[in-house]
């Protein structure tokens, strides 16, 4: 590409679309190469012309990963993760002991879960909030000079509850906490959390930014580099739990589709909660989407070009007659995950277990690529013969 200043700066979709124009300089590829050395060669002075050592840090389709990740979400750096759970344990493992922690009781339940276990060892104090009320409900928690992090999830998995980031960041940093979203339902194509206020990014890669079901991935990305940046950078480094140079060039190519499939799959859910809205073999079905969420207002200000590919029906019949639906999908797939180009279908609660907060009669459904009249009619066959 020109470097003439007076040229046009293309937008973010198509810069993504070419892995920020990472033609190989070697090869003239345009398709970004694997890079799977580990350890790199040293001067006969023992330097490191290119600033590379090892592979735990230096890896470089890694930092090619972490470098389009930044970008994507306007952050200062991205680190990432063999996993999201990897991820977000970093942020609290980064915590001191006597720190305070706010998160909502219903979020990602295998995070939820562990994070108020390992809140216990590690000397730090969790409170929870009920994410229905809002920011309200995080007001109620929160204590100034005493909480270090607030996480939220927005929409929260799989209830698909709303907070708007914006206020949350200005009550975390009125309280000398920092701000970390877990923005995995809604990716940087709808929302950009750290535009928005947010301190830290965190996204469960293996779902829509790996897009394919191939692929275990976790992504922290920072507004600044900061103390707690650093204290982070050291459990990412030391932690030894870094992304392999493999699963970061099947980051890489995912990516490059990343807007048009996240818009598809927001396309096709919107059509298939409009559908199903008002159906006689329904409750509820909860979409941000639909101007029946209770939270549509802050869907419309921070989920921009649509409201995501993820929405949750609410059966009648409860826990059996949920489990009958799902069951009975023929072309949906009933297994657990997300954000992949099939759609996936499952009873939370069975999942989850008794102690979950969710609904006995809840199914979250994840609409991938498929044509969307297709989707429908399964479910249509699925609720008819439950």
């Amino acid at each position: 590409m020109s470097a003439n200043s007076d040229d046009p700066k293309p937008s973010l979709e198509s810069l993504l679309a070419q892995a920020l124009h990472g033609v190989d300089p070697a090869s003239g590829s345009i398709v970004p190469p694997l890079q799977p050395g580990t350890t790199f060669q040293r001067l006969p002075d023992g330097s490191a012309p290119q600033g590379r050592v090892y592979g735990r840090d230096h890896g470089v389709t890694l930092q090619q990963a972490e470098e389009i990740l930044a970008e994507l979400e306007g952050g200062e750096e991205a680190l990432l993760f063999a996993s999201g759970m990897a991820a977000a344990m970093a942020v609290v493992q980064s915590l001191k002991p006597g720190d305070r922690i706010a998160a909502p009781s219903v979020m990602y339940w295998a995070l939820r879960s562990w994070m108020v276990a390992f809140a216990d060892t590690w000397g730090l104090a969790i409170d929870l909030f009920d994410a229905e009320e809002g920011e309200e409900g995080l007001e109620k928690v929160i204590r100034p000079g005493e909480t270090k992090l607030v996480w939220i999830e927005t929409p929260a998995n799989p209830t698909w509850h709303l907070l708007d980031i914006r206020r949350c960041a200005h009550l975390a940093h009125q309280a000398g906490a920092l701000l970390a979203v877990d923005s995995t339902v809604s990716t940087p194509v709808l929302t950009q959390p750290l535009e928005l206020g947010a301190d830290i990014v965190m996204h469960s890669a293996t779902k829509y930014l790996g897009g394919h079901s191939d692929l275990l991935a976790g992504v922290l990305v920072t507004r600044r580099r900061d103390g707690f940046w650093q204290r982070l950078r050291e459990q990412h480094l030391n932690g030894g739990g870094v992304l392999g140079a493999f699963e970061c060039w099947l980051l890489i190519r995912s990516l490059r589709t990343l807007f048009v499939r996240v818009r598809q799959a927001s396309t096709s859910a919107l059509t298939i909660a409009r559908h199903f809205e008002g159906h006689p073999g329904l409750e509820a079905v909860l979409y941000p989407g639909l101007p029946s969420h209770p939270r549509h207002d802050v869907a419309l200000r921070q989920m921009a070009g649509g409201f995501g590919g993820m929405l949750s029906l609410r059966c009648k019949g409860g826990f059996e007659g949920a489990k009958r639906v799902a069951s009975g999908c023929k072309l949906i797939i009933e297994a657990t995950s997300l954000g992949g180009v099939e759609s996936l279908i499952e009873h939370r609660k069975a999942v989850e277990g008794a102690e979950s907060p969710i609904p006995d009669d809840l199914l979250r459904l994840s609409v991938g690529l498929e044509r969307p009249e297709d989707l429908i009619a399964d479910l249509e066959q699925a609720l008819a013969k439950a």
